[in-house]
């Protein structure tokens, strides 16, 4: 062998070689198992777990929420409804450049700067894929112009979906109230699967006071999509359940005959049906656009509500309390009588009352007196020095008892949310809350509804209804049926109704003869209200001060601001023999009752029994003809 030459590599012996593949054998055996037990548990043991991961890849299960019931009145007017509108929803982790897309929308469809701050707010109270509202109720052309553009803006929807529409607008709105977003609060108390798909819920009135009935079912259905995640075909679908209709006691014509009688004072007008507590009018003034709060109102807007001094949104036929005046002294006629003094006794009245060892003057409204009054005349003229004397004889107690037994101070049940009480004064109330004895001048300020006392103007209302019925009391009610979404069967509100026949009293028979004095007598403070009335009225009215007057003062409405004028009000019920109607009215600042009060509920009244006539004269009409 050559010196250069390099020596040959010696072959690796056989045993080698063998131990080389029987080590790579065992390594392809043993990720051949591996592979196997892995194709193994992702197509046996998981396999319905990764069928599912793969289904939503292309499957979605969407919610399709219910259609809320409708509201229709007493004559089937629609009071709420729905109807279809276009909005965008925004899913905002599908967006990459979210300032870029806001600007985009703005170009195409215009965007307000409230449209776009509510949206920011929603859409940092919540996850980013769950759908925010950007902007609602677009318009055919602007639906059409965003259609086209769609593909522009991932993460960004074009919905069709139904919208609650209150066709009556500001006239119904205290009454029927309306819906809204749900909110944080209620989503935490809310039965989550009850609203799958349901953006609002009943706020106020109404629309709150029966929301598990108009709500409805949720359904839900899946759907095949696409990777851009359109919709390519439904595999199933379970349809959701309407909610049920309602109809309300309400009559929107009374209403809106109510509502512009009052014109653009402050007040409330309730009116019942005595035999069975159906509120035929609930009228709040001033009012609001219950439209404004279905979207979400905005800030700027809602504060501009709350801060206009008249209060708009407050329901003064349910939450104002007043003091009643001079409307109570039919109930006071009642306790005088329960307590034995003869109606026939004659107190005179030079104008001005007072207490025995006292120096102090009470007045009466009629600075010269009426002279010598019995209880008759004292309701017909309304003559506070007769109520004085018998409010120093009765005391607090009983004028108490028979004021709670007409309903005042206490919830009327009405079926609306939150009603609250009044006030009927007791000397163990006055120790509880200011700590100080009752004084026997209070006797005198109660006993003509001033003082401590105050009540809603429904309870005015259902006093009125049970003197109306002679002493039967009845529960005022706004439901008056409801119909089953799925089978149209018509269910009676549950609430008992009293006999139509009233129980006769024959002392309420005295009250209630002095009280259409007040409305047809020569005498009778209402009776320009009741002159050439076709049917009779029983009425009462009332005038209670804002402000309290000096001993040597004198009351001189041209002077002083509107907002302490006295507030005016009138209770009347007719026909006096087989009552059909009971009413309220309220007008805050209004002065005399007589003046300002009794004349919107004589138009009201007007309304009502004609309507009852024309009824009557199809209904004749259809018979003779049928």
């Amino acid at each position: 062998m050559a010196a250069n030459e390099l020596p040959s590599a010696r072959p690796a012996a056989p045993e080698t070689v063998r131990r080389r593949i029987r080590i790579a054998g065992v390594l392809a055996l043993a990720l051949s198992l591996m592979l196997v037990g892995r194709f193994y548990s992702l197509q046996v043991l998981q396999y319905e777990r990764y069928q599912t991961l793969s289904l939503d890849n292309h499957i979605r299960i969407r919610a399709l929420p219910p259609v809320r019931g409708l509201v229709l009145d007493r004559n089937g007017v629609v009071l709420a409804q729905n109807t279809a509108v276009h909005i965008l929803q925004v899913i905002p982790e599908k967006v990459r450049d979210m300032n870029a897309m806001l600007q985009g929308i703005d170009d195409l469809v215009g965007l307000s700067t409230a449209e776009i701050e509510a949206f920011r707010s929603r859409m940092n109270k919540q996850p980013a894929f769950k759908k925010v509202l950007l902007k609602s109720r677009l318009d055919d052309a602007e639906t059409a112009t965003f259609a086209v553009n769609e593909y522009r803006f991932p993460g960004v929807t074009l919905e069709a979906v139904l919208h609650r529409d209150y066709p009556e607008g500001s006239l119904v709105s205290h009454v029927l109230g309306y819906v809204g977003r749900i909110s944080e609060r209620e989503e935490a108390t809310i039965d989550a699967s009850a609203y799958q798909g349901v953006r609002n819920i009943g706020k106020i009135g109404i629309e709150k006071q029966y929301e598990d009935v108009l709500l409805g079912r949720s359904g839900f259905e899946q759907v095949e999509i696409d990777a851009h995640g359109r919709t390519l075909r439904t595999i199933s679908r379970n349809s959701a359940t309407p909610g049920n209709t309602l109809n309300l006691t309400l009559d929107v014509d009374l209403q809106r005959i109510a509502r512009e009688a009052l014109g653009n004072r402050r007040g409330a007008v309730v009116a019942i049906t005595p035999s069975n507590g159906e509120v035929l009018t609930m009228v709040s003034s001033p009012s609001f656009d219950p439209n404004l709060f279905v979207d979400g109102i905005d800030q700027q807007t809602y504060d501009a509500l709350r801060g206009l001094e008249d209060r708009p949104l407050l329901n003064r036929a349910l939450y104002g309390r007043y003091a009643p005046g001079s409307t109570i002294k039919p109930a006071i006629a009642q306790a005088i009588i329960d307590a034995g003094i003869s109606p026939q006794e004659s107190v005179y009245c030079p104008g001005w009352y007072t207490l025995p060892d006292s120096t102090r003057r009470y007045r009466c409204w009629k600075k010269t007196g009426h002279g010598p009054v019995n209880l008759h005349s004292a309701i017909e003229e309304s003559c506070d020095v007769y109520f004085y004397e018998m409010g120093r004889r009765l005391g607090i107690d009983a004028m108490a008892d028979v004021l709670t037994r007409f309903g005042l101070g206490e919830v009327t049940g009405v079926d609306l949310p939150a009603e609250p009480d009044g006030l009927v004064p007791t000397p163990e109330w006055k120790r509880a809350n200011r700590n100080e004895s009752w004084y026997p001048g209070e006797d005198l300020i109660t006993v003509i509804g001033q003082g401590y006392l105050m009540v809603t103007p429904m309870q005015l209302a259902r006093m009125t209804a049970t003197l109306a019925n002679r002493g039967v009391s009845v529960q005022p009610r706004i439901l008056r049926s409801k119909e089953d979404s799925l089978s149209g069967e018509t269910i009676p509100s549950s609430v008992p109704t009293q006999p139509t026949e009233p129980v006769v009293d024959t002392a309420l028979d005295r009250v209630i003869r002095s009280m259409t004095a007040v409305m047809h007598g020569a005498r009778g403070t209402a009776r320009a209200s009741g002159r050439r009335s076709p049917y009779q009225i029983a009425g009462k009215t009332g005038t209670a001060q804002v402000i309290g007057i000096a001993q040597d003062g004198e009351y001189d409405e041209s002077v002083i601001p509107e907002k302490f004028h006295d507030h005016a009000l009138f209770i009347a019920f007719a026909p006096v023999d087989k009552p059909q109607i009971a009413i309220a009215v309220v007008v805050e600042n209004g002065g005399s009752g007589a003046k300002a009060a009794a004349p919107i509920a004589r138009k009201v009244m007007d309304r009502f029994f004609q309507k009852r006539l024309q009824r009557a004269a199809v209904n004749t009409r259809n018979h003779v003809f049928g």
